[in-house]
């Protein structure tokens, strides 16, 4: 338990940080899996709809820090991969 009322505060706002940090990175995870099963259920049509929100998600992730700029351009292009060849 923090002692001082300034790590009190800190405790406060890292709690609060994690929570946002978990609901992005949960949010980019679940948008990468929800893409492949569209890909690998041979739902095309829906997957490049998809497309384009599970980028959006990689970005604000690699915007906030949760990821690294480099793992969302190589997510992006995986997956652009994916859905090209087949």
């Amino acid at each position: 338990m923090p002692n001082t009322k300034s790590a009190t505060k800190a405790l406060r706002q890292s709690v609060k940080r994690r929570e946002k940090n978990l609901t992005v990175s949960n949010a980019y995870k679940r948008a990468v899996k929800e893409f492949r099963r569209l890909v690998k259920d041979g739902k095309m049509k829906e997957a490049k709809a998809y497309q384009a929100t599970m980028q959006q998600r990689l970005d604000k992730a690699a915007k906030a820090g949760i990821i690294k700029k480099n793992k969302a351009s190589r997510l992006k292009s995986n997956t652009a991969k994916l859905l090209a060849t087949k």
